[in-house]
């Protein structure tokens, strides 16, 4: 469930099973933030996990000592721990602005496409500083209305991270989308009714789509972060 990654076709070549490669460009979106620092061996955290592709190939790819996946709805959680049963990985319901773990409790926190739902970016990004151990890694990615990115970097400054590199993917997510479209377009027409395709379609970021056309035009801008606590 996030907009996706590409390096261009046939630049995407990371090595997937078969139910994988369907969700190749939102994997690659992973990967590429998970590949910013070593996991290795970690306590890592995914605020945000959804129905928890993105923390199982995490925790299978990088190999931490655990994955934990947090996100507020309960039944997503559910179908995440009985679906998955990588001994490493499991998953708890939470609040992304009241984070339910210990203070200094893990060493990297995994962030994608998930903070700009939430009502206080200041207690989320509070709580994340929170639940990181001294010199703890924050993965962030998420897009921004490009007017509002000077405030995103000093909510980061002011709840105490430091930036190791921002990057503008703005690029790789167009591709990607692109490269998804008529994938993503088929079922959307296969699984819902015909009144609930141009609502799919916009949530989609389809192309032609009003989400698209805003990054597409550089309105809207995708970033990713290494951050330090």
């Amino acid at each position: 469930m996030n907009y996706g990654y590409s390096e261009g076709d046939p630049a995407d070549t990371l090595s997937l099973s078969s139910e994988e490669s369907t969700n190749r460009y939102a994997i690659q979106l992973y990967h590429y933030l998970a590949a910013s620092t070593d996991l290795m061996d970690q306590q890592v955290v995914e605020i945000g996990s959804g129905r928890g592709g993105g923390a199982a190939y995490v925790s299978r790819t990088f190999k931490p000592r655990s994955m934990l996946g947090i996100d507020i709805s309960k039944n997503a959680v559910g179908f995440c721990n009985a679906y998955y049963s990588q001994p490493n990985l499991s998953f708890s319901h939470g609040d992304a602005e009241n984070i339910p773990l210990a203070d200094a409790s893990v060493d990297a926190v995994i962030n994608v496409e998930s903070s700009h739902c939430y009502g206080s970016m200041e207690r989320f990004l509070g709580g994340v500083r929170r639940i990181l151990r001294p010199g703890g890694h924050f993965l962030f990615a998420d897009h921004r209305d490009e007017e509002q990115l000077p405030l995103l970097r000093r909510q980061f400054e002011a709840a105490g991270f430091t930036t190791v590199t921002e990057t503008d993917i703005t690029p790789n997510v167009v591709k990607a989308l692109e490269l998804d479209n008529e994938r993503k377009r088929e079922l959307i027409q296969k699984t819902l009714p015909r009144v609930l395709w141009h609502e799919a379609e916009e949530f989609a970021a389809l192309v032609g789509t009003r989400a698209y056309e805003s990054f597409s035009s550089g309105a809207s801008r995708y970033v990713g972060f290494v951050l330090k606590s």
